[in-house]
């Protein structure tokens, strides 16, 4: 109990807020190299998930190299990559780690977001008239947002526990204060540093998941809530669509 109050205590010294080392100072590192490194890996997993789901091409493929991807240590990872690249490119390095290893979630959350529409509302959507690219960007990309939301909240997560380990390679952040208190058998410095990165952790993944919860079409939360055995419950999906669109189509797809 005296280590938790000693570790508030530190949490809320007055010298936190000042110098290179601030709090502020740490988690905005934290947060900057968070936010870069799942921007990037969605720029190359979202399109390429897409084709993926889209065409039913190349799954088993993305499947297998998101599962070795997983299966790499991410301080393993973290320090090769360093010692590769360079000590003077040490950021660069270490956002090429981050990026490897939230590409899997990522990828795998947007092809999965189009395997899991009903064919039926695919097959309803092609009998109405619509191009292929009609498909994919007014029935399939917003039915897919949810599972597509729900990797990238797997990504940052992973991204802002790894990036808690950058601090041994001197990259800052939140875990500068877990590296460097133990050493100096400061445990109350370990203790509040740890306490920041679950106070982040928790605060993205809240975001995320009202995020994941707000993207789900108003006709699919109206077909869930109404239930399976409800008249038009299997055109919910379908109905989905076009709540995410002005044009109303939603007479024609039932």
């Amino acid at each position: 109990m005296n280590l938790f109050l000693d570790a508030f205590a530190w949490l809320f010294s007055p010298e936190r807020l000042e110098g290179p080392t601030a709090i502020p100072v740490a988690l905005a590192q934290h947060l900057a190299y968070t936010a870069i490194s799942v921007l990037v890996a969605a720029a190359i997993a979202v399109p390429l998930g897409w084709l993926i789901g889209h065409t039913g091409r190349g799954r088993d493929i993305a499947v297998a190299v998101s599962g070795a991807a997983r299966a790499i240590p991410s301080f393993g990872l973290l320090v090769l990559l360093v010692m590769l690249i360079g000590v003077l490119h040490k950021p660069e390095a270490a956002v090429i780690s981050y990026v490897l290893l939230a590409i899997p979630s990522i990828l795998a959350g947007a092809y999965a977001g189009f395997e899991a529409i009903d064919r039926d509302v695919i097959g309803a959507s092609r009998a109405i008239g619509m191009t292929p690219w009609q498909v994919l960007w007014r029935v399939e990309v917003p039915l897919g947002l949810p599972l597509l939301v729900a990797g990238l909240r797997a990504a940052t997560l992973q991204v802002v526990a790894t990036v808690t380990i950058g601090a041994y390679v001197g990259l800052g952040g939140l875990g500068q204060y877990i590296i460097a208190g133990i050493p100096l058998r400061r445990y109350d410095m370990v203790l509040g540093g740890a306490l920041l990165v679950a106070a982040l952790a928790l605060v993205l993944d809240g975001l995320f998941a009202l995020t994941q919860r707000a993207v789900v079409p108003r006709g699919v939360r109206a077909s869930r809530a109404a239930g399976p055995g409800a008249p038009g419950s299997s055109a919910g999906a379908a109905a989905a669509a076009s709540d995410t669109r002005p044009v109303d189509r939603s007479p024609v797809l039932t």
